[in-house]
């Protein structure tokens, strides 16, 4: 099928991109490049051997949306399109509103007009909140803590009542827990701009010299080391659940399901692993924990397992064997110093 996938020069978009031709879906990607590198595409059509269509533009703008859907045709969308860090949806919650949220609104209104009635979108499990219990599942309370986690909920509820019009419309959102690695290629990987928010990139930036040590927020939780434990799901995994979401026709017509690996890992123990995969050692040191920060939460996947057929293949020696490589072959990511 033809799918137009929003945010695709971005860390996940990028490996989903990959995954989308390798099993022979065309696929159109629009992205500002705000928190994503052109390079990436042309680092997926090297990885693939095929070809992809690229336009650098928001999604907020209509013309540019318009245009795409009057002339590449898709048959489905997958949304990556967003900003995505905590903190600063907490000092710019107005922008998180404007981009995450108007940004949706402007691509439903662009699928309606152009009658395009599926939608994979790209939510957290941020969504939850505070556990009430773990692991989470579907049917967990949601109560975001942060602007970021409640741009992710309001636009849920939106896609819910956008299909609510029309029995045509499909909408599959995947609630992802903490996406880590890189394509074994160590062609793509993440690169944040400007300081990683995400552990593991810090992990490997540190590992690579490009810094000089790791903070680690909080060492007295209520976990096997006192460090925070995260279910972290390599990012292939996450990109191939978004073939099976695309693919399969037992999900209802809004549905939500958890992406996650279903088991949880402290800060020390990923920190433990990268140092014996690499052989480098990784200094770091403790600060306060931040407020807000969970002591572990991991996430309940069997829903997905049951509905799409997809389960994640990768384990933490893997994530940290790719994210290695990645790092090892691009110090300076994507050639930006």
């Amino acid at each position: 099928m033809r799918v137009l996938v929003t945010g695709g020069a971005g860390y996940i978009g990028s490996h989903t991109c990959v995954e989308l031709l390798k099993a022979g879906h065309e696929v159109f990607v629009i992205d500002n490049l705000s928190n994503g590198h052109e390079t990436s595409l042309e680092r997926v059509r090297l990885i693939t051997n095929c070809e992809l269509q690229f336009t650098n533009a928001d999604i907020r703008d209509a013309n540019a949306l318009d245009k795409i859907f009057n002339t590449f045709k898709p048959d489905s969308v997958i949304h990556f399109a967003g900003l995505k860090a905590v903190g600063e949806s907490v000092a710019n919650p107005l922008m998180y509103y404007d981009v995450n949220v108007g940004g949706s609104v402007s691509l439903l209104t662009a699928m309606s007009k152009a009658g395009c009635n599926k939608i994979v979108f790209s939510s957290s499990a941020t969504v939850y909140g505070k556990p009430q219990y773990l692991p989470y599942d579907e049917e967990h309370p949601t109560n975001p803590v942060n602007p970021y986690g409640r741009t992710k909920l309001i636009i849920e509820n939106i896609i819910n009542d956008w299909t609510e019009v029309d029995t045509n419309r499909k909408g599959v959102i995947l609630r992802y827990f903490n996406p880590v690695g890189a394509h074994e290629s160590g062609q793509i990987g993440e690169e944040p701009i400007g300081i990683p928010n995400n552990l593991m990139p810090y992990i490997a930036q540190v590992a690579g010299g490009r810094r000089e040590h790791l903070n680690i927020f909080g060492n007295e939780y209520d976990t096997s080391d006192g460090t925070g434990a995260r279910d972290y799901i390599h990012v292939v995994d996450l990109a191939l659940a978004h073939i099976g979401a695309l693919n399969q026709n037992k999900l209802d017509m809004f549905d939500v399901l958890n992406i996650g690996a279903g088991k949880s890992t402290t800060v020390l123990e990923l920190v433990s692993n990268f140092e014996e995969i690499s052989g480098v050692p990784i200094k770091f040191k403790y600060l306060p924990r931040r407020e807000g920060d969970l002591a572990a939460f991991w996430a309940d996947s069997s829903k997905a397992f049951e509905k799409t057929s997809w389960k994640p293949e990768r384990n933490i020696n893997n994530i940290c064997e790719d994210t290695w490589r990645w790092q090892k072959l691009n110090p300076n990511g994507y050639g930006i110093k």
